[in-house]
């Protein structure tokens, strides 16, 4: 059985916090209706009850607009409400151990930093990459510094899976990310705090179609 394989350029990423003091599923919300086809629950201060409860109310939200959800890092939590996929990183679950759990009927999304780290994630059994932080983002300090669309465009030439930029991606870079052979792009700010989400998503999208 062939595993499915992401169907979205623009893979949008939740934050609380970055919503300009608006309700979160509102703002997801105008994002669907901008042409958002995928999105990551990432509040990684909640609760697990906390994040069950909010991951159903989107697992509804993306249902009705067909698109995907996927849980950050909390399986038991994508498995729960039936999410689409999980996206991991380096401190979750390793990729191989959640292949051998959810099977081929899930998605799984890999965040890596570096050459070594998407190659041992397509080796585990990852469905796409997300490499960054290509540009500065606070969110991706941790990280290091950016590193640029040179290092993209070399995992994107040695990874047959769909890798997506991630770190600092914005309207004005989306030009250069795709010149890397990117197959899209994930980004919180440039939709999360948009002063209009909905026409935020579709210059994106525009943008990455172009």
């Amino acid at each position: 059985m062939l595993r499915p394989s992401p169907e979205f350029d623009l893979y949008l990423i939740t934050d609380r916090q970055q919503t300009r003091r608006r309700e979160l599923l509102w703002v997801v919300e105008q994002a669907l209706a901008g042409g958002v086809k995928a999105v990551q629950l990432r509040e990684k201060d909640l609760s697990g009850r906390e994040l069950y409860a909010l991951a159903e109310k989107l697992k509804a939200l993306c249902a009705r607009c067909d698109a995907g959800l996927f849980i950050n890092d909390r399986l038991d939590v994508a498995l729960a409400v039936d999410a689409d996929g999980v996206q991991l990183g380096s401190g979750s679950m390793p990729v191989g151990a959640a292949r051998e759990l959810v099977g081929d009927k899930k998605l799984i999304g890999a965040s890596t930093h570096s050459m070594k780290e998407a190659l041992e994630a397509e080796r585990a059994g990852a469905d796409f990459i997300l490499f960054g932080p290509v540009y500065f983002t606070p969110s991706k300090a941790a990280h290091g510094k950016p590193q640029g669309p040179g290092p993209l465009k070399e995992v994107v030439g040695k990874i047959s899976l769909p890798v997506y930029a991630i770190g600092g991606v914005k309207p004005e870079n989306i030009a250069e990310v795709k010149r890397t052979g990117a197959r899209g792009v994930a980004l919180i700010s440039a939709v999360m705090s948009a002063e209009e989400p909905l026409a935020a998503s579709q210059e994106i999208l525009r943008r990455l179609k172009a």
